[in-house]
């Protein structure tokens, strides 16, 4: 029992065999090794490429949003961030059943097609002559549905790895989507599946620590350039390179992350560094809170102080907004007068902001790998299309809520609610691991074939 343990620990998902096959145990071909761990780097430069795709687009939704249709706000813009994940929740399940029947090539190609027209149609939304947010909202939505393809490049290199391999191919996989922030076929029928159920409490825990995972993410982004325009007066430019800057670094620090969770993980477990990151993530949100007795500056202000006599209130909004923009005195900067929270509640320093965004960059990245590496060894061997579709889904959902969720927070409540709000949120889910701890383990080793 001692040597098929071994080696169910060595032998990928979609290898030569199975526990209980009469295949399970063979030798791996270095011809079959080579071939499927080439389908594996290929993976990882998909999700490289999706990477880079969404980190240049971003950063400047909001501006480009304002740039096109002015009569867009920052309510909408919650929408049209959340309408990427719609299509990506949609489409995940539907990709994964899809991996599930048919060879996987298939749904990434027809992906990858429709990713690129979505994307053709974001650059030219400019172009029609009115309702151009809702042609912006309906082509990130369309660039979403393309990035479904997730599921099935999660579900493939779990299939494509063994256990003792699966934690290095899942952080890999991470490494290439922070890098882009910075700059073969199988038979189903072949595949049989091992005795023993799938703990669906293990299954529905990380479904929900995933959900929050992305949430968290997508509030980050979304409430990112309102929130630095808003307590420091950037102006659209200004917020466009700083965030970009930061979010770069954002980059550089998951890789850093991700090298350093590998080979953590050997020592302490993915469980307890999925713990960890979640405190971290906590304490980076809470450090957050506004606080003291400074206050921002109010963008009314600067309408007022360039009025000039027998020019109304509206004329000069209609001024500022029609008039060219070379010059960056020119742009309103500051928080909007018409939050009324802008008048109360404290600015949030840039050292408190910077700080929170180091150890929200720490968290994030090993709570990401951590979950679907778990997710996937919680599964075990049997097709995980289905089950990587509704991870996936999960996500998704994160990213739809996510957006809507901290866009109202924060526009009509403000910083201190929102970031209160996603502190309780975090600590919840932090009980939550807690709860669940002892049964977020590889399939394997719940039945007894090899030893945690």
């Amino acid at each position: 029992m001692a040597n098929l343990g071994s080696e169910a620990e060595r032998e990928p998902l979609l290898g030569t065999g199975s526990p209980g096959s009469r295949e399970w145990g063979m030798i791996e071909t270095q011809e079959h090794y080579k071939s499927r761990w080439k389908s594996v780097r290929i993976l990882y430069l998909t999700m490289f490429l999706s990477s880079v795709g969404f980190s240049i687009v971003i950063m400047s939704i909001w501006p480009y949003l304002q740039k096109i249709d002015q009569t867009a706000d920052a309510s909408f813009l919650g929408w049209v961030i959340a309408s990427y994940s719609l299509g990506q929740m949609v489409a995940s399940p539907l990709f994964g059943l899809w991996s599930n029947y048919r060879p996987r090539k298939e749904p990434l190609i027809v992906s990858i097609f429709i990713s690129v027209a979505a994307n053709c149609l974001y650059a030219y939304v400019h172009v029609p002559a009115a309702h151009n947010k809702y042609y912006m909202l309906i082509a990130r939505g369309l660039v979403g549905f393309g990035a479904g393809n997730v599921a099935v490049v999660r579900s493939y290199i779990a299939g494509a790895t063994s256990l003792q391999e699966r934690t290095g191919a899942m952080a890999n996989t991470s490494t290439c989507q922070a890098l882009g922030f910075i700059l073969g076929p199988e038979n189903a029928d072949e595949l049989q599946i091992p005795e023993g159920s799938i703990d669906q409490v293990a299954v529905v825990a990380t479904n929900i620590v995933f959900f929050v995972v992305l949430f968290i993410f997508a509030v980050y982004e979304t409430i990112l350039t309102p929130l630095t325009m808003d307590m420091y007066a950037w102006t659209q430019e200004q917020a466009v390179l700083y965030n970009g800057i930061i979010l770069v670094a954002f980059g550089v620090e998951a890789v850093l992350v991700f090298m350093g969770v590998k080979l953590l993980s050997k020592k302490i477990g993915e469980r307890a560094i999925l713990l960890g990151g979640f405190v971290v993530v906590w304490v980076g949100f809470f450090i957050l809170l506004p606080w003291g007795n400074q206050f921002p500056k109010i963008q009314w202000e600067d309408l007022h102080n360039s009025s000039t006599p027998n020019t109304t209130f509206g004329e000069i909004i209609i001024d500022l907004w029609n008039s060219p923009r070379e010059d960056h005195s020119e742009q309103p900067t500051g928080c909007p007068i018409e939050q009324a929270w802008c008048l109360y509640t404290p600015v949030i320093h840039l050292a408190q902001f910077l700080t929170a965004a180091v150890l929200v960059g720490i968290g994030y990245p090993a709570c990401s790998v951590m979950s679907y590496t778990l997710y996937s060894k919680v599964l075990g061997p049997k097709p995980q299309g289905i089950y990587m579709g509704w991870l996936t889904t999960s996500g998704s959902a994160a990213r739809i809520l996510g957006p809507v969720f901290i866009s109202h927070v924060y526009t009509y409540l403000g910083p201190r609610w929102a970031v209160s709000l996603v502190c309780g949120i975090v600590a919840f889910t932090i009980l939550l691991i807690g709860a669940v701890y002892k049964r977020l383990v590889a399939f394997s080793v719940r039945y007894g074939r090899i030893q945690e």
